[in-house]
């Protein structure tokens, strides 16, 4: 199925017949997605959901006090299907929306989903079958990016690794810095995670923006049961200029050896300390100080001259930068490249980099997401 992306949405509400008798009984799926201004998306993610081959599920769109048609088209989906539950209250960010529905939901998994994107009909159905043999906690999936820029056809770049069943926690541990290489580990879109598994740890999104890492990271800690799948059915747009990744973080160098912090804890937790899992540790965290690197140097960044100089210094020169490069082994030659200002200790030539990635990401979305998908 192929989803019209671009224009104006008018709500289109199917027959849906049968389908709506489940309402009555505990869901085998709690869907859950937060809606914030969202009038020009959110019907076609929910038209998505009406299409999947599963329908044993339930939906819960909270409306986190949107100020557009986001909460009416939701409404308008609600009154034809008893499935559709619609919570709406004052705005309070996506974590505290996704946990209003955590705390009613009915579901024996959870689902959460960005009303902005979309799933291919088979997304459920491949995920609940492997995940419900295993007796599984959590199971992933793998997912497109789909990168719109000047044309009418997104760059799409597919995420995904074998299926596989994993025998221990231990397998587990072992295998999953691949997983976190392939961005598999990061969303929580991709994903069925167990209810009963959320509640007994008392699991929740945490309030702060960027919230879908420290979440997962909660779930991940001691999950036994694990499965991956390879069907690729989640497709993230990356399109709206107004969404979180595009906007201006003065915190987001300190956000970043936060969570750099947050995932070596992780791996010593789960005991695993090998060659590979610490080149993808420090690979991951220069990786990303190239986007602190970016994100000063966008047009919204109020640092100017001297200040904005600085704020680069600040980055290149940090302390953990150098150990890290010590361990990295950048991927392309094009990797290598943008991280020669962090081997050598150059900020002037990190500003200037800086500058130049935030004018193609700006002028060539589409050029910019192969670059990076390549990187």
């Amino acid at each position: 199925m192929v989803l019209p992306i671009l224009g104006k949405f008018r709500p289109k509400l199917p027959n849906l017949g049968k389908r709506a008798s489940l309402a009555g009984m505990n869901p085998a799926v709690s869907i859950v997605m937060p809606v914030f201004g969202v009038e020009d998306y959110v019907g076609k993610t929910i038209e998505s959901l009406l299409a999947q081959d599963f329908p044993d599920w339930e939906l819960w769109c909270v409306d986190d006090g949107s100020r557009d048609r986001s909460g009416a088209i939701c409404d308008a989906y609600a009154a034809k299907d008893p499935r559709i539950r619609v919570i709406h209250k004052e705005n309070g960010g996506a974590a505290e929306a996704r946990n209003a529905a955590i705390r009613r939901a009915r579901g024996r998994w959870f689902w959460f989903v960005d009303s902005d994107d979309w799933a291919e009909p088979g997304m459920l159905s491949s995920l609940v079958g492997p995940g419900e043999a295993a007796d599984a906690q959590l199971v992933v999936g793998g997912f497109h990016i789909d990168t719109f820029g000047k044309g009418p056809e997104p760059f799409t770049q597919r995420q995904s690794l074998p299926s596989r069943t994993y025998a221990s926690q231990a397998e587990f541990r072992r295998d999953a810095h691949r997983l976190f290489d392939k961005n598999l580990l990061y969303p929580p879109w991709n994903k069925l995670f167990r209810a009963d598994y959320l509640r007994a740890n008392n699991i929740f999104f945490p309030d702060t923006f960027w919230d879908d890492l420290p979440f997962n990271l909660a779930v991940l800690r001691d999950v036994e049961r694990v499965v991956l799948v390879e069907d690729a059915h989640y497709h993230f747009l990356r399109k709206r200029g107004e969404s979180e990744t595009a906007r201006y973080r003065p915190e987001a160098h300190e956000r970043r050896i936060e969570e750099h912090r947050w995932m070596c804890d992780l791996f010593r937790h789960w005991g695993v300390d090998t060659p590979e899992s610490r080149e993808f540790l420090a690979r991951r965290h220069v990786e990303r100080l190239l986007g602190c690197i970016e994100n000063v140097c966008t047009p919204a960044c109020p640092l100017r001259g001297r200040e904005r100089l600085a704020a680069v210094e600040r980055i290149v020169l940090s302390p953990e930068v150098a150990p890290a490069m010590a361990l990295a082994r950048p991927r392309s030659k094009r990797l290598k490249f943008l991280l020669f200002p962090f081997r050598h200790r150059l900020p002037r030539l990190a500003l200037w980099e800086g500058m130049a990635i935030s004018f193609v990401r700006r002028h060539d979305t589409t050029f910019f997401a192969r670059a990076k998908a390549h990187r």
